[in-house]
C-alpha cells in the first residue's frame, strides 16, 4: 500500500488551474452541437435561467461571483441565522396548523400532534377556525409550559389573545414558561379583506407592551408576508411588503411607548416555504439579512435585529388534482425552510387544497420534519447553504430587489397606504399575470395537472374548510387554469357517462411516434380530454375508420419530420373526410406549414405552446360546457 506524504498539498495540486475562458469555450462547443454558434460570455448566458425580479440562475459560480462576508451565525446581519447554534439542539419547532371549527376534534387531532412529533400549535380562531369561546376545550389537557401557542384569529386577535392568558393564568402556568405568539395581525388582515377593524392597532400594541412587561416567551405582533404570496407576489415583493409592514409596526409600537428593541421583540415573520429550494433558502437568509439592517438604522441595539421566522410550505403550489404530489413539494419546501434558517416551520397536509386534513395527512404533515430532523439531521448543521457561491449570490440578489420594492413602498406611504391605494394589489397582479403566462405554457410545469395527468385516479374527499376571508387581495394556485378545464371534462363525464375524447393518430413505428405521441397525450389529459390510441399505428387507409371507432370528434396527429412529410397530407384528409372536428399536428411544422394546412390540418401543438389556450378552445368545439 502507498502511503501519500502529509505534506500539506491538495489532490488536485498536480493539475493545472481550469480558467472560465476554457469552460465557456467547452461550452461553444456543445452549443456549436446544436446548431446554436455562440461565444465568449454569451455563450454562458445561453445557459442562464431567468427568474422573476429580475433575476438569473447562472450555469457557473465562482469564488469571484461572491458577494462579500455573510457573517457569522447568531451575529448582524444574521444571514447565516438567527442564533449562534442555529437548530443544532433540537431542530427547528414543529409547528402544526389547525383550522377545524368543532373544539373537540380538534382537540383530538392538537393532542395526536403533540404526542407524535409536533413541538407546538398553530391554532386558527375566531370566524375561520374554532370560535374563541372553545380555546379551552382545545387546549384541554395540553402543557402549555412545554407547547408553545401561536394565534391566527384575524379581527378577533384581542379576544383570542385574553382567552389564552387566562388558560395560562387558571392553569398555573407561569409568565416566564408561557411561549408563542397571539398573532395581532391588522395589516394582514387589512391585505386579505380590503378593511381594518378600528382601534386594532391600538389594541395590539397594548398587547405587545404587555407581553413585554409580564410575558417575555410571548411575542404579540405576527408580520404575514402569506397573504402576499397567496396573491402572487414575487419572493422580492413577499419579502418587501414583510419589511415595509415591520417598518410600520416599529413605528406604532415605539409610539405606544415601547422601545426599538422590545418593538423588535414583539414581532413574529411568516413566510411561506416553496418546492423552489434554492429561492426559499435564500429567500430567509435575505429576510433576516434586510431586517437587521432596518434595526440598525432604526437605531436598535445589534443583538435585536435577529428575525424571529416561521415559515409555511406553499398553499399556492398545493394541487387539488393527483394531491399525493404535494407530499414530495412539501417535503423539498420544509427542506429548504429548514435550511435556510426557519425557527419554526408548518408543513401544510397534502390535501390542504381539499378542505380539511384528515389524521393520515396530518401524520405525513408532521413527520416530513421529523425524518428531516431525525433521519436527515439537518437541524445538526449550522447555514448548511452557507458559503455556497449560488446560494451566496442568490441571496444578495434577492435582498436587493426586495429592498428596491420596500422602498417604493415607503414612498407610497407605507403598507397601509399601498394596499390601500391599489399599489401593492396591481403589482401582484402584474407579477402573477407573468407567471400565469409561464404556467399556461407548461414552462412551469405541475406534476400531475400539466404534465404527466392522471384522469383515471379517483378524486380525494374531504370535509370542507371554513371559508377564507375575502374581499381584499386575491388568492391564487398554481392549478387554476387546469383545475377550470378538468372541471369542465368532469362535468361532461357526469352527464354522458364519457370524458371528451382525442384520437391520437400515430404514424409508421414505435421509434418514430412515441416521443410526440407521449406528448400529445400529455398535452390534452391536462385539460381532461382522454386520448385514444388505437390501433398503435395508422396510414391513410385505416386512419378514418380508427377515428370513427374511437368515438373522438378531434384528432392529432403524431409522428417524427421524416414521417410527416411522406403521410401527414394524406393523414389529415382522412380524418376531416370521417367527420374529425379538428386536426392537430404534434411538433412544427417547419416549411411543410401550407402543405399541411391545405391537407386539413388546421392547428400546431409543440413544446412552450399556450396549452390553456389550445385545451380551452378544443373543449369549446367539442360543446363541452
Amino acid at each position: 500500500m502507498t502511503v501519500l506524504p502529509d505534506d500539506g498539498l491538495s489532490l488536485a495540486a498536480e493539475f493545472p488551474d481550469a480558467t472560465r475562458e476554457q469552460w465557456q469555450s467547452l461550452v461553444e462547443g456543445v452549443l456549436r452541437k446544436s446548431g446554436r454558434d455562440i461565444s465568449g460570455p454569451a455563450a454562458e448566458d445561453a445557459l442562464s435561467t431567468t427568474l422573476q425580479d429580475g433575476l438569473a440562475t447562472r450555469p457557473l459560480y465562482t469564488a469571484d461571483d461572491a458577494p462579500g462576508d455573510a457573517g457569522y451565525p447568531g451575529f448582524p446581519p444574521f444571514t447565516r441565522g438567527g442564533r449562534p447554534a442555529g437548530g443544532a439542539v433540537a431542530g427547528w419547532d414543529v409547528r402544526q396548523r389547525h383550522t377545524r371549527p368543532d373544539p373537540t376534534r380538534t382537540n383530538e387531532a392538537v393532542l395526536s400532534d403533540l404526542e407524535n412529533g409536533a413541538t407546538s400549535l398553530w391554532l386558527t380562531v375566531g370566524a375561520c377556525g374554532v370560535p374563541v369561546s372553545g380555546l379551552e376545550t382545545v387546549l384541554d389537557g395540553v402543557y402549555l409550559d412545554l407547547a408553545p401557542v401561536a394565534l391566527d384569529a384575524g379581527d378577533a386577535f384581542g379576544p383570542a389573545a385574553r382567552e389564552l392568558l387566562r388558560l395560562y393564568r387558571e392553569r398555573g402556568v407561569g409568565r416566564q414558561d408561557a411561549r408563542g405568539t397571539l398573532g395581532a395581525d391588522p395589516v394582514g388582515q387589512l391585505a386579505r379583506t380590503g378593511r381594518e377593524t378600528a382601534g386594532s392597532t391600538e389594541e395590539a400594541a397594548e398587547l405587545a407592551a404587555l407581553c413585554h412587561r409580564e410575558y417575555p416567551g410571548l411575542r404579540a405582533v405576527t408580520v404575514d408576508a402569506l397573504p402576499y404570496h397567496e396573491a402572487g407576489a414575487s419572493d422580492a415583493q413577499e419579502l418587501g411588503c414583510s419589511l415595509a409592514t415591520g417598518v410600520g409596526w416599529l413605528r406604532d409600537l415605539t409610539a405606544a411607548g415601547l422601545s426599538v428593541e422590545a418593538a423588535c421583540g414583539q414581532l413574529e415573520f411568516r413566510y411561506a416555504a416553496t418546492a423552489d429550494q434554492f429561492l426559499t433558502i435564500a429567500k430567509l437568509r435575505a429576510a433576516r439579512r434586510l431586517w437587521s439592517r432596518v434595526a440598525q438604522v432604526c437605531g436598535a441595539d445589534p443583538a435585536a435585529g435577529a428575525q424571529r421566522q416561521h415559515a409555511v410550505t406553499s398553499s399556492v403550489m398545493m394541487t387539488r388534482r393527483d394531491p399525493w404530489v404535494n407530499m414530495l413539494r412539501t417535503t423539498v419546501a420544509s427542506l429548504a425552510a429548514g435550511v435556510g434558517g426557519a425557527d419554526a416551520v408548518t408543513v401544510l397536509p397534502f390535501d390542504h387544497a381539499l378542505g380539511l386534513p384528515d389524521a393520515f395527512a396530518r401524520r405525513i404533515a408532521r413527520n416530513t420534519s421529523t425524518i428531516l430532523l431525525e433521519e436527515s439531521h439537518l437541524g445538526r448543521v449550522i447555514d448548511p447553504a452557507g458559503g455556497s457561491w449560488y446560494v451566496e449570490g442568490l441571496t444578495d440578489e434577492l435582498a436587493h430587489a426586495a429592498w428596491a420594492w420596500f422602498q417604493e413602498i415607503e414612498r407610497a406611504g407605507g403598507q397601509r397606504a399601498a394596499l390601500r391605494d391599489g399599489l401593492v394589489g396591481e403589482r401582484l397582479a402584474a407579477t402573477w399575470e407573468e407567471r400565469a403566462g409561464q404556467l399556461a405554457r407548461r414552462r412551469e410545469p405541475i406534476t400531475g395537472v400539466s404534465e404527466f395527468p392522471q384522469l383515471g385516479q379517483a378524486p380525494v374527499e374531504r370535509d370542507a374548510a371554513p371559508a377564507a376571508p375575502a374581499g381584499g387581495l386575491p388568492t391564487v394556485r398554481r392549478d387554476e387554469a387546469y383545475e377550470a378545464l378538468r372541471a369542465r371534462s368532469d362535468a361532461h363525464l357526469a352527464a354522458t357517462g364519457a370524458r371528451p375524447r382525442v384520437f391520437l393518430a400515430a404514424l409508421g413505428p414505435a421509434a418514430a411516434h412515441t416521443a410526440r405521441a407521449t406528448f400529445a397525450a400529455s398535452l390534452f389529459q391536462a385539460g381532461g380530454i382522454e386520448p385514444v390510441h388505437d390501433p398503435v399505428s395508422v396510414d391513410a387507409s385505416t386512419a378514418a375508420d380508427a377515428f370513427t371507432r374511437s368515438g373522438a370528434t378531434v384528432a392529432c396527429l403524431c409522428s417524427s419530420d421524416a414521417l410527416y412529410a411522406e403521410r401527414a397530407a394524406s393523414v389529415a384528409e382522412a380524418l376531416k373526410s370521417a367527420g374529425a372536428r379538428r386536426v392537430f399536428l404534434a411538433g412544427r411544422p417547419g416549411e411543410q406549414r401550407e402543405t399541411y394546412l391545405r391537407a386539413g390540418v388546421d392547428e400546431f401543438v409543440a413544446a412552450g405552446g399556450d396549452a390553456v389556450a389550445v385545451l380551452t378552445s378544443v373543449l369549446d368545439r367539442m360543446g363541452v360546457a
